[in-house]
Order: C-alpha cells, then sequence, then structure tokens
C-alpha cells in the first residue's frame, strides 16, 4: 500500500468523517508516543549544601495545669577511660555499651535542665555547664542558654533557680557572659548539704580528681552571686508544686525533686544516674569516678528506681538521652530505661 493509498478514502465514508478518524488516530499516536520514558533526556544534578547545624533543642509537655520544658544544654563524646567505672573492668563497661547499641571505648554524656511554669512561678532546675564551654566546645555543650531563648523563655522573668547539686555541669549556667547574673531576678536555691560540703576547704584534701578540681569552680560561681543562695532542706516544697527528695550519694546533699500538679506528678532525678546514665541504670552497684560516697550511691539508685517502677513514675533525667523523659523498669538486678513517647502536641 502506498502513501497516498493510505489517505484514500474507504467506500462509503465521505471525505468529512476519514479526515476526523484520521486526526483522532494522529493524537493517539502521538500520546503514545508523549508515554515513552525520556531515554536520552539530560537531568540537572545539582547538589545541595549540607546543612551543618543542629535545631533548637527543648522539648515541652504538660504535668497536671503546669508545663515543663527540657532545655538541652548539648552532648558530649569522649574516650573510655580506664577508671571510667571504679569497679567494673573496661571490657565489661564495653559490653554493657554494645548492649545498650552504643559504640564501644566511647562515653556520650547529654545534659537536660528543666524549666517549670506553675502559672504563678516561673522556675529554672540546673543550669548546665555555660558558655565558657559552649566556646571552647564549638556548640557542642553549653548551649541552654541559646535554647532557652530559642523555647521562648525569658531569662529576667524566671522567679527561682533551684540547684540539685554543685558540679559544674549543674552551676555554671548561672553566670552568663561576663560573669554576669544569667538569671538576676531569681532566687537561687541550693541544697544545705551541698553548700556545707563545697564550702568546707577540707573537704578538698580528701579526694582525688576529679571530685577535688570541682571546689574551685563552685566557689568561682557562688563567689560572683555574693555568696548568699538560699539554702533548702530535703523534704521541702520549694516553691508551690515542687518538692525536694534527698538523693545523696552522688555527692552529699544531691537533692532530685517532684514536680506535681493535681493527679499528675514527674521525678526530676538530677544524677541519680550520672554520666553515661544508661551504664548506671543497668548497674546500679558500678561507681562513677564523680560519686563521692559509692555505697551509699547505689543505695539511692535502688530506692529511687524501686519507687519509680512501682509506682510507673514518670522521671526526667539530666543524663538521660534527649529529650530526658521516660519511666524506668526492673530489669534483672538492675533497670531499664523505657522513653516516653514523643508528643507533637502540648
Amino acid at each position: 500500500m502506498t502513501l497516498k493509498d493510505t489517505n484514500r478514502v474507504p467506500t462509503g465514508q465521505n471525505t468529512e468523517e476519514h479526515m476526523s478518524n484520521l486526526t483522532r488516530r494522529n493524537l493517539l499516536a502521538g500520546a503514545a508516543v508523549a508515554a515513552l520514558p525520556p531515554l536520552a533526556v539530560p537531568r540537572a544534578q545539582a547538589a545541595a549544601p549540607l546543612a551543618e547545624k543542629q535545631n533548637p533543642g527543648w522539648y515541652r509537655y504538660k504535668v497536671g495545669s503546669f508545663e515543663v520544658t527540657a532545655v538541652t544544654d548539648g552532648a558530649n563524646t569522649n574516650p573510655l577511660s580506664d577508671s571510667y567505672i571504679g569497679n567494673a573492668p573496661k571490657n565489661e563497661v564495653n559490653a554493657a555499651l554494645v548492649a545498650n547499641h552504643l559504640p564501644p571505648d566511647k562515653v556520650t554524656h547529654a545534659y537536660t535542665p528543666v524549666v517549670v511554669n506553675t502559672g504563678s512561678k516561673l522556675v529554672v532546675i540546673d543550669t548546665g555547664l555555660g558558655l565558657g564551654m559552649y566556646q571552647q566546645s564549638k556548640g557542642a555543650v553549653g548551649q541552654f542558654h541559646t535554647n532557652l531563648a530559642a523555647a521562648g523563655v525569658d531569662r529576667n522573668a524566671v522567679d527561682a533557680v533551684i540547684i540539685s547539686h554543685c558540679h559544674g555541669d549543674h552551676i555554671n549556667g548561672l553566670l552568663g557572659a561576663d560573669s554576669k547574673l544569667a538569671f538576676p531576678n531569681a532566687e537561687v536555691m541550693v541544697p544545705a548539704g551541698e553548700w556545707a560540703f563545697w564550702m568546707d576547704d577540707a573537704n578538698a584534701a580528701r579526694f582525688p580528681d576529679p571530685i577535688k578540681g570541682q571546689f574551685a569552680n563552685v566557689k568561682r560561681v557562688f563567689g560572683a552571686l555574693g555568696n548568699k543562695p538560699t539554702q533548702y532542706e530535703a523534704g521541702k516544697e520549694l516553691v508551690p508544686g515542687i518538692t525536694s527528695m534527698a538523693t545523696p550519694g552522688h555527692t552529699p546533699g544531691h537533692a532530685s525533686h517532684i514536680v506535681a500538679s493535681g493527679s499528675d506528678k514527674v521525678l526530676i532525678q538530677a544524677d541519680v544516674t550520672a554520666g553515661a546514665a544508661t551504664l548506671f541504670l543497668n548497674h546500679p552497684e558500678w561507681k562513677s569516678a564523680f560519686d563521692t560516697d559509692g555505697p551509699l550511691a547505689e543505695q539511692t539508685r535502688h530506692k529511687v528506681y524501686d519507687m519509680a517502677s512501682a509506682d510507673k513514675m514518670l522521671i526526667q533525667g539530666f543524663h538521660f538521652p534527649f529529650p530526658g523523659r521516660g519511666y524506668v523498669e526492673k530489669s534483672g538486678s538492675g533497670y531499664r530505661l523505657v522513653p516516653a513517647a514523643w508528643n507533637p502536641a502540648i
């Protein structure tokens, strides 16, 4: 058949009908071609630049009518030293790290201070490593004040700062730039037992580093504050809805805090488990290099976690992985952390 034959009008069909059929066939043929994949069409391969920056770190949730905001101070990772656990060999520590899906020969410390808005009082509990460490670590830690602002918390509006104990990662953030008060309108509250211990020079000679090195820092920070914090006792309500709880061992006057509103409550536990906290959950008998009294710290862990486990109490852990909120369950001779579900709404 020739090209001329294809254009011939079939018998019984007029010219207009024939042209209409040709047009329809041409459209269908064109659509079929268009549907084929573009075999040789070049594509742009522009690479997106790496962000190299994390989002602001804060997480807010309700406890009754209170708002609790966990504000990260960052995290750092260091080589696992032979003396990191004073009463366990390094191979056992590494086995525990691997069991928690963490790399061996490294320990990561997370730091999470807390802000509690009771509706009548705005309260900060612990303050992080401070701006000096922010600069020294190139932003890895010391993030508390930056993230506090990102969370919409005005430092000038804070009514009280409650300190759990006097280690640097809990008190250094009391000072801002040029050693000025970071919370100028807040009452600073410190456990009475902590104040007595750290202000006694005789105690410094009783301990090796790293504990010994903390004494000078305590005097530096509180000296800038005029050495006039409010001292508090365990078991006392410090502001309405926030009650102190004795949890000694890590330091002599170490305190945790129960935040309660209505029938809801959360235990803000500070350093009942310090450093790489999951290790001391799994092995409450292990002694941290920062524990001033290892056996007492072990007793406190069992006491606190047996209670929290039995009561199914929500825990906010300063050194738990951010946002540091979860439940503790018994597991063998120790405990395990069950993170609380992330809630995208308040």
